[in-house]
């Protein structure tokens, strides 16, 4: 039997009373129910509330990746978070009944903010963790950037005047910071960048302090180093950007 989902909207901050330049939001908190064999699941994200088509833009972007995030059902199709969330449990429950004593319960759990906006643009940082058994969980954060006058969603490579010289800007940055010597391989402290060659991370972010690039676990080091972050300070990177941003 299907697990209604709770809701819970707590009262509208209405932003743009104080900021005309930032859009409003309402905090949408979505979980699997009550039922003890089944796994933990909490969805906390932000909403749009305007009629607008970057907050059209921004809210299908959020449910895309939450679905993408939670969907391990082949079997159903999810259209919606409440569908994913069901996904997510309908694999554990099928994984539980091929092994009922070894199953470990599984765990998911979404939160995303508002990491930086300003007129032009807005950067959402979506942090997740899913336990679906094993050693341990993993843990992700993920930039989604966008456009606000465009009402479009960016790409990486949209970010940047020249993506080479940021490249170029970037490494090193990471070399300093990492302390890897300038004329050194970059793996040569034990980074495992694939090719031997250093690159930008999937996901690059605004936030108050600067541009941040984020290498999840896995990504260019073991699990045990964790994530690799670079925050590289506005008026280091304005030079750079294809959206202008304070310093």
């Amino acid at each position: 039997m299907k697990i209604p989902l709770t809701y819970l909207v707590p009262i509208l901050a209405v932003f743009s009373c104080t900021n005309p330049d930032k859009l409003t939001f309402e905090p949408v908190n979505m979980d699997g129910g009550q039922c003890p064999s089944c796994p933990e699941v909490s969805v906390s994200i932000p909403k749009a509330v305007e009629k607008a088509k970057i907050n059209t833009t921004i809210n299908n972007a959020l449910e895309e990746e939450v679905i993408s995030i939670l969907t391990f059902d082949d079997e159903i199709e999810a259209f919606d978070i409440d569908g994913a969330i069901q996904s997510f449990k309908n694999g554990f429950l099928e994984l539980k009944k091929m092994y009922p004593d070894e199953t470990i319960n599984w765990e998911a759990k979404i939160d995303a903010t508002i990491a930086y906006e300003d007129k032009k643009k807005l950067t959402i940082e979506l942090n997740s963790y899913l336990f679906t058994g094993g050693a341990h969980g993993y843990g992700t954060t993920s930039f989604m950037n966008f456009d606000k006058k465009k009402g479009v969603e960016l790409e990486n490579w949209e970010l940047f005047k020249d993506n080479q010289d940021f490249l170029i800007f970037a490494e090193i940055k990471f070399r300093s910071q990492e302390k890897i010597p300038q004329g050194n391989p970059i793996n040569s402290t034990g980074f495992m960048f694939e090719n031997e060659g250093f690159y930008l991370p999937e996901n690059i972010g605004f936030t108050e302090e600067g541009i941040q690039l984020h290498y999840n676990q896995y990504e260019v080091a073991s699990y045990a180093d964790g994530p690799i972050i670079l925050t590289l300070p506005y008026d280091e990177v304005k030079k750079y950007l294809t959206l202008t941003t304070k310093s």
